[in-house]
């Protein structure tokens, strides 16, 4: 059973299973996330969705780039989570299952390339409070705490 944070599903809504990559990327008492600017601004742990065929940590590698411009090494699963959420982007209300990875930052290539996405540095502690979903939030306070 994977735990879940968030709302419940609405029994009434019908929800598409999306499975996902996303890092804890710390460096020097920071950790990298990234800020999406569109629908609203939601701060959140770098990473998406897997495509059809691709490996979790092809997507968790491709993602991180994509959304913070940085290359990464040396990812280790640590955890995942559920959460059941509409996503604007795509029209799709999803049951999104989160698989949680910590790496290593270990060079920028350049800006983002995903559109509307930037990259931010913040202590582990406040991204613990400030990530936009409980289940980044969790993730953060447990890095935070020194229990990943």
């Amino acid at each position: 059973m994977i735990r879940r944070f968030g709302a419940s599903p609405d029994p009434r809504q019908s929800y598409r299973r999306r499975a996902g990559a996303y890092a804890l990327l710390p460096l020097d008492g920071h950790l990298l996330l990234t800020l999406q600017d569109d629908p609203g601004p939601d701060l959140q742990l770098p990473g998406g969705g897997i495509d059809p065929g691709e490996s979790p940590l092809a997507a968790l590698y491709r993602e991180v780039r994509e959304e913070t411009g940085w290359r990464i090494a040396a990812p280790r699963r640590v955890g995942a989570f559920r959460r059941f959420a509409y996503m604007p982007e795509y029209d799709l209300w999803a049951e999104k299952i989160c698989l949680i990875y910590i790496a290593r930052p270990v060079r920028p290539m350049g800006p983002p390339t995903e559109p509307g996405h930037s990259a931010l540095w913040l202590r582990p502690d406040e991204a613990a409070h400030r990530l936009g979903n409980a289940g980044d939030r969790h993730f953060a306070d447990q890095l935070a705490r020194g229990t990943l």
